[in-house]
């Protein structure tokens, strides 16, 4: 199958790739043409803007997790039936694990035959910008990059960058975007704010489409993109699916929004309904609820507002105690904690599932992919199986568990982490389903004979 589709890229973070990213894809629903987004990496963030602009989820392409063949696969089948695919690169695009290009997009963008457009930031910069952009097309020989777009640049000196760039490097301009204070998408410890915190958001984003319309060679873009070559990509193996359609409980509110669509898919592809629920708002769990998924986000900022539902606090502790399926990422081990610390400092009372306390570090304790092996037969796994994993957290606890051997790839460094029971996996690392098939599996079947067990009784 022959997906359209394009990378966009840059030399830094902060460049404004999330933002040329949204223009172009609002540029493109305006024009019926129906993208449909991805992101290189583990963010979680990107993606909801992604997702706010074309209406349908977007996606996230990690080679870590996923690995060239199934990234392959999962991009082949999201992008069915859609105009193009656009992918947003992550940080520099050469920058992978440990100071090597693996898992960066580069990675991706040959992994997947996809024409890379490279986001400059071209504030306080000329000739420089063509040395920037020569030096990225040639650090690597397949560098995969065949376009260029100018961030932050004025409408008067772009003709002559523009023509100097193409001129230095062989490398087609295909456009810029002036600086637009106004649609600037705001910042906070884990990249941007989620979108549904960003005042007047689709105002902006028809603003940065028109913008893109005038100044971005959009006909250009398609044009370089239906270039891409088939994916050839494999099917998409899965264990087999669990029979009764156990409910799996999914918080997601203000607090908990941190999942991957894919792998929420892939638990209802093995058999689970997924039924969201709110841990701020809601008094109870779901009815019928055979499983819980407590996701990661930002509880600390909400802690108050969590705290003074009683009534939701007490039905999870109970559930979680009486053996409900429980997995809990990051966001979510914080919940279960008996107190959290807020970002005032003052620490309110939580689930009581996790003894301790959870507090603010002050800087990122963790951040990157690890390889957790596990030491326990749990929920997810057995003893000495080994799980892909993603960590970024500025919060600690007193109690993180030793249930797995946490080892940074392409390092020596480690550690102990995570609380692993035959009911629970909860910890500050991040999984992606469908890095383990098995381990979703492994979920479904657990929330299967929970469900079992409460028919009988």
């Amino acid at each position: 199958m022959s997906t359209p589709r394009l990378l966009l890229c840059a030399p830094a973070s902060g460049g404004g790739k999330t933002t040329v990213t949204c223009a172009l894809l609002q540029a493109l629903m305006d024009r019926k043409v129906n993208p449909v987004a991805f992101k290189c990496g583990p963010d979680y963030i990107d993606p909801m803007f992604h997702s706010e602009v074309i209406g349908a989820k977007s996606r996230n392409l990690d080679l870590f997790f996923l690995g060239e063949d199934r990234t392959r696969s999962l991009l082949e089948h999201n992008s069915v039936g859609s105009g193009l695919a656009l992918i947003e690169g992550v940080m520099g695009y050469y920058d992978g694990i440990a100071m090597s290009h693996e898992a960066s997009a580069y990675h991706l963008a040959k992994a997947t035959c996809t024409p890379a457009v490279l986001v400059v930031d071209g504030r306080g910069s000329a000739l420089t910008l063509s040395a920037v952009v020569h030096g990225l097309k040639t650090f690597r020989p397949d560098s995969g990059i065949q376009g260029v777009i100018l961030n932050r640049v004025s409408p008067m000196p772009y003709p002559r960058l523009k023509e100097c760039i193409e001129a230095e490097t062989g490398v087609t301009v295909y456009g810029f975007l002036p600086s637009l204070p106004d649609c600037a998408l705001e910042s906070r410890h884990l990249g941007l704010v989620t979108a549904d915190e960003v005042a007047g958001l689709k105002e902006k984003l028809k603003k940065l489409a028109a913008q893109a319309e005038q100044t971005i060679d959009l006909d250009g873009l398609l044009a370089l993109a239906a270039s891409a070559p088939n994916l050839n990509a494999g099917p998409l193996d899965l264990p087999e699916p669990v029979e009764g359609a156990p409910v799996i409980a999914v918080a997601r509110d203000k607090a908990f929004c941190f999942y991957y669509a894919d792998g929420l898919e892939l638990l209802e592809k093995l058999g689970a309904r997924l039924v969201e629920f709110s841990p701020l708002e809601d008094q109870a769990l779901p009815e019928g609820t055979c499983g819980l998924y407590l996701g990661g986000g930002y509880p600390e900022l909400l802690a108050e507002q969590l705290s003074q539902n009683t009534a939701m606090l007490a039905a999870i502790r109970d559930a979680v105690v009486g053996g409900l399926p429980t997995v809990a990422e990051c966001g979510g081990f914080l919940y279960l904690h008996e107190m959290l610390e807020d970002t005032n400092g003052k620490d309110w009372p939580m689930a009581g599932v996790i003894p301790g306390r959870a507090w603010n570090t002050g800087k990122l304790g963790r951040f990157g992919y690890v390889t957790l092996t596990a030491r326990t037969d749990g929920l997810l796994c057995q003893t000495g199986e080994e799980l892909p994993a993603h960590e970024f957290h500025y919060w600690d606890s007193q109690q993180p568990g030793d249930s797995f051997r946490a080892q940074k790839p392409l390092s020596n460094r480690g550690w102990d982490c995570g609380v692993h029971t035959p009911t629970l996996y909860a910890g500050f690392p991040h999984f992606h389903f469908w890095a383990r098939p098995e381990m979703a599996r492994n979920f479904v079947a657990a929330a299967r004979r929970y469900q079992q067990q409460e028919a009988s009784l």
